[in-house]
């Protein structure tokens, strides 16, 4: 049991991981980077009338740099060979984290009687990013470089929050059996939004609210189907392996 668990979750995890990455490059990182140029000030926008523009105290475009000293601010960054190594290792690490979670609910399931097919997989990964992804960004989006947030432990306590009451509640609608346990899933899904995430008293920040929606959206999309995929595989490899 132990050695399915570890070979199915990691090596099912480190290859939806390097998936992950994949899609990560080809439809955010080009986000991330551009959020990055808005935070550190070498591309300004204005998302206000003319007058705050006025009094911010520049009279640069909307997307025009505002300083000349590009060269200055690439010193001491890491070069993009290391970044994308280090996010293809760290995204890797974190996928192999979440198949192993993954092949544990599997043996859970087992455990009580439910066995897992390999068909089951996708499910199981759609459930897993519902209660890790989705339902937390119904909170608290995913944060574009240059956005601003509530205090760093109010939105860790809300989203771990979500996460059990999402993981617990999708549990209880699929293996619950009756009213009572229908009715305890859905008061777990919904109590985490009706509570409400931790957000500031204002909304102010330097990146565009466009591209920071698009970059919500673009992490959604790479999170669903990496998850998909590493359902796919885990289950593929826990049926195999018994």
């Amino acid at each position: 049991m132990i050695q399915r668990l570890l070979a199915g979750g990691l090596i099912a995890g480190f290859a939806a991981g390097l998936f992950a990455a994949l899609l990560h490059f080809a439809f955010i990182q080009e986000l991330i980077l551009l959020g990055e140029e808005y935070e550190t000030g070498a591309l300004v926008h204005f998302g206000g009338t003319g007058e705050a523009a006025e009094a911010a105290g520049h009279d640069h475009a909307e997307g025009e740099p505002a300083h000349d000293d590009g060269a200055a601010a690439e010193e001491g960054e890491t070069s993009a060979v290391t970044r994308n190594a280090l996010t293809v290792l760290f995204t890797g690490l974190i996928y192999a984290s979440y198949g192993l979670i993954l092949v544990a609910g599997f043996a859970l399931a087992e455990h009580f009687g439910r066995r897992v097919e390999a068909r089951d997989g996708i499910f199981w990964g759609l459930a897993g990013f519902a209660a890790l992804m989705l339902a937390p960004a119904m909170g608290l989006a995913p944060e574009l470089p240059g956005s601003v947030a509530a205090e760093l432990g109010a939105r860790q306590a809300w989203w771990l929050g979500t996460v059990v009451a999402t993981a617990g509640g999708l549990a209880l609608l699929a293996f619950g059996r009756g009213f009572v346990p229908a009715l305890i899933g859905g008061a777990l899904l919904a109590g985490p939004h009706l509570i409400g995430a931790p957000h500031p008293e204002g909304f102010f920040g330097v990146a565009p609210p466009e591209v920071a929606g698009e970059y919500s959206a673009r992490v959604l999309g790479v999170g669903f189907f990496a998850w998909a995929a590493l359902g796919w595989l885990a289950a593929r490899l826990w049926t195999r392996d018994a």
